[in-house]
Parts: C-alpha cells; sequence; structure tokens
C-alpha cells in the first residue's frame, strides 16, 4: 500500500428537534469526518460512535490519533479488522479505504463489493417517543412514507397508546417499533398482543443487552430484531433462536468491510438482515445504502433528523431512499 495522508475533522450536525428514544434525549449528532490521500486520490468516511457504549466523539478522536502512524503508513481494509477496535473510529477509516480505492480504480464502491447496480429501497421514517397524538401527528406528516418505525420508552401504558395512536393515524403503512432495551420479557408478553392487534411488523431490540437468553423458547407472532445485541460479526451466531432480524450498523461493526461479513453470516444462518444508522449525514448513509441493497429492512433516515445535510445528499422520494456515486464514490462521479 501506498503512503497515506489522514485529515481528521470532529464535527457538530445539530437536530432539526430534540429526539427521544429509551433512556436518551439527542439534540445533537457529534461525529468524525475522516480523508484519505495518497496525493492524488481521496477516500472519505464519516463515524458517529455508539452512544451506549461510551464510544463518543473524542474517544474517536483519540482512536484515530493512536492508530495514526500505521493507517499513514498505508493499510488494506483487511489489516484494519485487526488494527482498530469496531466503533465510529474505525468504520470513518473503512468507509474512507472503500472511497480511496473507488477513486483509484475509478470504480463505483458498489462494483467493487461485488454488488449488482444499486436501486431505490424502501427506507423507514422514525418517530421519536413523545405523546401518542404528537406520534400520531408526525405519522401523518409523512405523507409519503411507505414503512414507519416508533421509538417507545418501556412504559407498556404509554407505549400501547402510542401504537395505536400511529396505527389509526397511518393505517396504511409497514410499521416498526423499536423499544431499545426498554422491555422485560414479561413487559414483551404483555406488549406481543397489542401489537398484533395494531399489525405491528418488526420488534427491535426488546430486551437488554445481555438478556438474549430470555427470548429462547419464546414464540413472537411477529419477528424480533436484535440491534444492540448484535454489534460485531461474532455476535451473530448467537442470534440464533432468539432473534429473526440482524439489524447492522456501520458505527457499530465498524465499517462496511465487517458489515457486509455479517449479512452473509447472517443470511447463512436463516436470518433475515436489516440496515440501520446512528444520526449522520448523507456521507454516513452512503455505504450503508450498499449494505441496503442485501437487506429486508432499511433504515436509512438520518440525516433526515438534521437541520443541514451534507452537498451532495441522498435522495428521499415516495418513501424511499436513493445514493448516487457522487455522494460516496470516485471523484469524477461528482463533477
Amino acid at each position: 500500500m501506498a503512503r497515506l495522508k489522514m485529515d481528521v475533522m470532529l464535527e457538530r450536525h445539530p437536530l432539526a428537534a430534540p429526539f427521544r428514544i429509551s433512556g436518551y434525549l439527542f439534540d445533537v449528532g457529534e461525529g468524525v469526518l475522516v480523508t484519505l490521500s495518497d496525493g492524488e486520490h481521496r477516500g472519505r468516511g464519516e463515524g458517529s460512535g455508539v452512544y451506549y457504549l461510551g464510544d463518543d466523539q473524542a474517544n474517536m478522536a483519540r482512536e484515530l490519533e493512536t492508530h495514526r502512524t500505521l493507517i499513514e503508513a498505508g493499510i488494506s481494509r483487511e489489516e484494519l479488522l485487526t488494527l482498530m477496535p469496531p466503533g465510529g473510529a474505525r468504520n470513518a477509516v473503512d468507509c474512507a479505504l472503500w472511497e480511496l480505492e473507488a477513486d483509484q480504480r475509478r470504480m463505483p464502491v458498489w462494483a467493487i463489493a461485488g454488488i449488482g447496480m444499486p436501486k431505490p429501497v424502501i427506507t423507514t421514517f422514525t418517530l421519536g417517543a413523545d405523546d401518542p397524538a404528537k406520534m400520531a401527528d408526525g405519522a401523518r406528516g409523512y405523507a409519503d412514507a411507505q414503512a414507519i418505525k416508533l421509538k417507545l420508552t418501556g412504559d407498556p401504558d404509554l407505549d400501547g397508546a402510542r401504537v395505536r395512536a400511529v396505527r389509526e393515524a397511518r393505517p396504511d403503512v409497514w410499521l416498526g417499533v423499536d423499544a431499545n432495551q426498554g422491555f422485560t420479557i414479561a413487559e414483551l408478553r404483555e406488549m406481543i398482543p397489542l401489537f398484533a392487534d395494531s399489525r405491528v411488523d418488526l420488534i427491535e431490540q426488546p430486551l437488554k443487552r445481555g438478556n438474549e437468553a430470555d427470548l429462547e423458547g419464546f414464540h413472537s407472532p411477529i419477528p424480533i430484531a436484535a440491534d444492540e445485541s448484535a454489534l460485531v460479526l461474532a455476535d451473530v451466531e448467537g442470534m440464533i433462536g432468539r432473534f429473526d432480524v440482524l439489524n447492522i450498523k456501520l458505527d457499530k461493526c465498524g465499517g462496511l468491510t465487517e458489515a457486509l461479513m455479517m449479512a452473509d453470516r447472517g443470511k447463512a444462518l436463516g436470518l433475515d438482515i436489516m440496515v440501520g444508522n446512528m444520526v449522520g449525514t448523507s456521507l454516513a448513509m452512503a455505504p450503508a445504502f450498499i449494505l441496503a441493497q442485501q437487506c429486508r429492512v432499511v433504515d436509512l433516515d438520518g440525516p433526515t433528523f438534521l437541520a443541514r445535510d451534507r452537498t451532495p445528499s441522498i435522495v428521499y422520494r415516495d418513501g424511499t431512499v436513493w445514493s448516487g456515486d457522487e455522494v460516496w464514490g470516485p471523484q469524477d462521479a461528482a463533477g
């Protein structure tokens, strides 16, 4: 590998409005932007980190500086997997390496990854946990959405009212709920009939990470997805018999390279594949859009929560998301 120059920018991306999930309230996204250059070609990657693991902006910056010398000496994506731990910093470097190779070879990333020409895909649009009436208004506001996901907080009565209100407001959409580890197994068992009556299509991460064994032998008529319970490739085997869907996020697993490996392994084990995101700009969503081409469920609405996105940006239209090579790819694609 040729020697590289790494530039790191610390970024703040204010949200257009506060966003609430179980146990957290967000009003700004803080991330890192990594640019790698060989003197002629460049590649970029954005990392947002994993808030519930303490993988914040300061941690990502430390990781990048710790490994700067070896990264700049020239490193492959395969070598990066063992050099840096999974998380936002490795995600940023990994994605920068993908785009750098795309620029060097004058090929789109999807072609290098061996994935067919991408197509627009249906994405979920997420409603933060709020008053049920406000969430119903929000669902109606997503007029073009074909799929909506609700954030819940682990309060069975309030969460039940939220689900019923949104389903009544939007009887036409695919509907998912995300507890972000907010339920116990007893509360989940109590909520299942209500979710079924409201035609919920997916239950994401109902239990705390570490309590996955509680789902062994648990029958749910609605597929259950692992998010916080499945961070990296090594976690995938443990999903069998407990979850139906594997939610892959590039910030969790440390980049597109491991994300593609997780998808392959998950499918081989009979799991459906989902791609999700932390809050980030279009540059963070574009690599995940490559993975989305292989996914049953896509949740790539992060930029819609920002007060301002990057340009060029991904496109949301009629409930779908589309990312072209001009967003993330060889420089000539951006003109």
